[in-house]
């Protein structure tokens, strides 16, 4: 049987840097956060996504981020025009409504166990945000969550868009969302070593000393091209491949060389079915830590050459989001292909000179659009790539 074509038709996203497609573009083009271990939202208002305060505040502020980007989502792209049994909702997190949890532990040590919320659990709950988008609109198809760390945006993206190639779905709801700042959280990160110590995200530079905390959402409509096409949708880009897999190797570490990030991506140029030379713009996951970045760059020299397509790292402006990376990297590359350019690895000065990968740094670089390869690599040795090109 032949795969379905898959399509995007719709996106929205939510991030410190710009709420809805349109000002997170212009947070892209920025000069990137600088300013601490976390770029979180100055102020973020979840009432407009909601009936009422009171439900708003009944709902872990991943739940909110993800509502609210899929809401941007069905506005551009309208609504699937299929059976609701039809559509799936692949949601991914990295660690669900922490914020929710550690703040109700709280409430437990010092006001007792009966001031605990009854709603501790459906808010802490990792697929409480794929819960509540499909309840809000009625999506009665696959509902899952994953949860692969970092690697979880990108996963749910490409496991959803596998959902339409055969034919176990018409549609999809897919993305991530996360907000993990908590205290405990930055303390558990700051511990090993992996936050930045001077509270700035620099992805590929000389001197990245790692991540910065993010937080925000991003959702894709997918479509099989037969129904979009048959209800006359905008078609925005084409889901070309994805592939996930496993470095077998560590829990925090990428695999010596980057292995399984090779491995992964040219499965995923194989499921496109591309080679290396047609891909002509990388979104790295690029996190600003020393050991990720570095197995990064040597995986894509590999894969694609030395000096290969150019690449660019989002995290100097986001911060890095976990779960929600991915899917917010991805929209990254659609808005991209939408402006035709490559937008610049934020606070990255100087690259290391024991990376031979071209970074786009200092200025957004024109790009004659063509398939772009998007990457997230998770603790736990959890690899994904997506594969979006624009559609022909």
């Amino acid at each position: 049987m032949k795969p379905n074509r898959v399509v995007v038709t719709g996106f929205g996203v939510v991030a410190p840097c710009g709420i809805g497609a349109d000002a997170y573009w212009d947070g892209l083009l920025g000069p990137g956060f600088t300013d601490g271990q976390t770029s979180e939202f100055p102020e973020w208002d979840p009432t407009p996504w909601f009936e009422s305060p009171k439900h708003a505040r009944r709902a872990d502020k991943v739940e909110q981020f993800a509502l609210a980007a899929t809401a941007e989502a069905f506005e551009t792209g309208g609504r699937p025009d299929v059976d609701d049994e039809r559509i799936a909702t692949i949601f991914g997190t990295g660690v669900g409504g922490i914020r929710t949890l550690e703040a109700q532990i709280e409430i437990r040590q010092n006001k007792g166990e009966r001031r605990v919320s009854p709603f501790l659990v459906p808010m802490m709950m990792p697929n409480a945000a794929g819960a509540a988008i499909s309840m809000r609109y009625g999506l009665r198809g696959p509902n899952e969550t994953i949860c692969t760390a970092c690697a979880a945006g990108t996963q749910a993206i490409g496991y959803a868009a596998r959902l339409i190639a055969f034919g176990l779905a018409d549609a999809a709801v897919a993305g991530g969302s996360e907000s993990a700042g908590t205290p405990t959280s930055l303390a558990g990160f700051g511990n090993m070593t992996a936050l930045s110590t001077s509270g700035v995200s620099r992805p590929f530079d000389a001197e990245r000393d790692g991540f910065v905390m993010g937080e925000g959402a991003a959702v894709l409509i997918l479509e099989s091209l037969e129904a979009a096409e048959a209800r006359g949708a905008d078609v925005v880009a084409e889901v070309l491949g994805a592939a996930s897999n496993a470095d077998a190797h560590h829990i925090t570490a990428p695999s010596p060389g980057g292995t399984g990030a090779i491995a992964c991506m040219r499965l995923a140029l194989a499921d496109a079915g591309l080679e290396p030379g047609e891909i002509g713009h990388i979104n790295a996951h690029g996190t600003s830590t020393p050991l990720n970045d570095a197995a990064e760059a040597t995986a894509v020299a590999e894969v694609f050459g030395h000096h290969g397509p150019p690449v660019t790292s989002t995290k100097g402006v986001t911060g890095h989001a976990l779960g929600a990376a991915g899917a917010l990297e991805a929209v990254a590359v659609l808005l991209a292909m939408r402006h035709r350019l490559i937008p610049p690895t934020a606070n990255t000065k100087v690259v290391d000179d024991e990376m031979s990968i071209d970074v786009v740094i200092g200025e957004p670089r024109p790009w004659t659009v063509s398939p772009a390869i998007s990457n997230s690599f998770g603790f736990g040795g959890h690899n994904g790539s997506l594969v979006l090109g624009p559609f022909k």
